[in-house]
């Protein structure tokens, strides 16, 4: 792993931080805390501090979030027609909002620039951007106890968190916190996340509702897109193109090809399994549908197409009118 990497001492389980430096051809390792037992039942809590078990990353929970997993394509299926049919809904899971150690960014597979959201602050709709937050399934989250004064560097981890003299999670929710969600969550919160598996590549697709851009010609509806990649199987694959169908509840059907992805072809080997993007999409309707392929090279150069599991795009009531989630 390029950035974190676990040592065993004294039956100890210690996180250790690999510093890369510029010009150098060697690195060391520095202790930055302790390990503790992952949670098979219940949740983690505001101020956890967190290792990503797929990304490697330092992070900490924000709050967690209840989405439901929806049932994935089978085999012999016809393909997915938007709005055709009632959905059946799949196991609850729990997700966390966390804020990810700007230090570990420059060494993860995951898009950790910003989460976007056309805020609610103004009438003119402007593009909000927040740095290095993630949305993390509850069995990739490794929780550890940091041995640093500053165990965190992020430029909201002060402004939303503070120390708790209990100990237990070490850090608790500040008032900013919390008036931050609920003046923001329509946006941030997730509701479903979507699976699919094909020849061992697993692609999980969580879409989030920006808002809507209104003008007298039209209003523009917003979506945000999360999708990964993990590789299940022991021969490396290379992401070679995207094949997407867009329906909207307007009535039109569109069509995109490209090469790759976020101008990246990602390889998901054996030592690097998984890529994680986002991307956005717009409607002239306030609801609609996405799926689509990923054109996949293996090493022995056999090619299949990868399905994007099919996903809704609803909007959501604006205004501040929706209740938030109780999480912290």
């Amino acid at each position: 792993m390029d950035v974190l990497c676990v040592a065993l001492r004294k039956n100890l389980l210690s996180v250790a931080v690999r510093l890369l430096w510029p010009n150098r051809n060697y690195a060391r390792l520095a202790e930055v805390g302790r390990l503790e037992a992952p949670k098979v039942s219940g949740k983690y809590e505001t101020g956890q501090l967190i290792l990503h078990r797929v990304f490697g990353y330092r992070g900490v929970v924000l709050f967690p979030l209840a989405c439901e997993d929806l049932p994935q394509h089978r085999e012999g299926d016809e393909e997915p027609h938007p709005g055709v049919g009632k959905e059946v809904r799949g196991r609850t899971h729990t997700f966390y909002q966390v804020l990810i150690d700007q230090r570990d960014c420059p060494y993860i597979r995951a898009q950790t620039e910003a989460v976007t959201f056309l805020g609610n602050q103004d009438s003119s709709r402007s593009l909000y951007a927040i740095p290095g937050l993630d949305y993390v399934a509850h069995e990739d989250i490794i929780p550890y106890v940091s041995a640093e004064k500053t165990p965190l560097n992020h430029e909201l981890f002060d402004k939303f968190l503070t120390r708790n003299t209990k100990g237990d999670p070490p850090f608790v929710a500040q008032e900013t916190l919390r008036a931050w969600q609920n003046k923001n969550h329509p946006w941030l919160e997730l509701s479903d996340v979507h699976k699919e598996t094909t020849e061992n590549i697993r692609v999980t697709v969580i879409p989030f509702y920006m808002g809507c851009r209104e003008s007298h010609a039209n209003s523009v509806y917003w979506w945000r897109y999360c999708i990964r990649l993990e590789n299940l199987g022991s021969l490396s694959v290379q992401l070679r193109e995207r094949h997407w169908r867009i329906f909207s509840l307007s009535g039109t059907l569109e069509t995109v090809r490209g090469r790759g992805v976020v101008g990246q072809e990602p390889a998901l080997t054996r030592v690097l399994p998984a890529f994680q993007y986002s991307s956005h999409v717009s409607l002239q309707a306030p609801s609609g549908h996405m799926w689509g392929t990923f054109r996949m090279e293996r090493e022995d150069g056999y090619t299949f197409d990868c399905r994007i599991p099919p996903f809704s795009l609803e909007s959501k009531p604006e205004g501040g009118s929706a209740t938030p989630p109780d999480t912290i």
